[in-house]
């Protein structure tokens, strides 16, 4: 699920951080931040914040467990549009105000 937030005046790493997040790293212009569910780790939600000029981007999904590595890598993340990822839009919402809406 995405989430943007026009004319942001705000650091998207303070706003994340105030909203709960934990900034991971940054990858090609793309910050990740997770906010961890459960002291083992997982599930989280996690979200990939990308700023272009004043606009930023966040996609978010929930991570139900770690990865798996074989011969195939398999992410078990949920990206539907409801259940807890749609609870937790919703909570940003409130939060980032008037300027966020879903995309």
């Amino acid at each position: 699920m995405r989430i943007i937030i026009e004319a942001i005046t705000e650091n998207p790493v303070s706003l994340l951080r105030r909203a709960g997040y934990v900034f991971q790293h940054e990858e090609d212009g793309e910050k990740s931040f997770v906010r961890v569910l459960a002291s083992a780790g997982y599930p989280r939600f996690h979200c990939y914040a990308k700023l272009d000029k004043v606009t930023l981007t966040v996609n978010f999904h929930l991570d139900q467990k770690k990865h798996t590595y074989g011969e195939t890598t398999r992410h078990h993340g949920e990206y539907a549009n409801d259940g807890p990822v749609r609870e937790e839009v919703g909570r940003l919402l409130q939060l980032f105000g008037d300027k966020a809406k879903i995309a």
